[in-house]
């Protein structure tokens, strides 16, 4: 995902596309579905999601601290870059 209008294949998500998905994740209440061999046919996609898929649901179980954690510690770079 480029935007929030724009899809494209989960093995060719970049960096800012992860970012998004960690954003959306933090900010919202958001369910995904668990890897299915039968959804994902292609290996590769599979791979991918399946890790994505693992590192937020282990997320999930400390979601609102790592959010008050990662707001406390970058509070003075959001704030200054806010402001601009």
């Amino acid at each position: 995902m480029h935007t929030s209008d724009e899809w494209c294949k989960i093995d060719e998500i970049d960096k800012d596309g992860l970012l998004s998905l960690l954003d959306l994740f933090l900010d919202n209440e958001v369910q995904m579905d668990a890897p299915d061999e039968n959804n994902l046919h292609n290996e590769v996609h599979r791979i991918v999601y399946s890790h994505i898929f693992q590192k937020l649901s282990s997320l999930s179980d400390i979601k609102s601290s790592f959010k008050d954690d990662s707001e406390r510690l970058y509070f003075d770079e959001i704030n200054k870059y806010a402001s601009t």
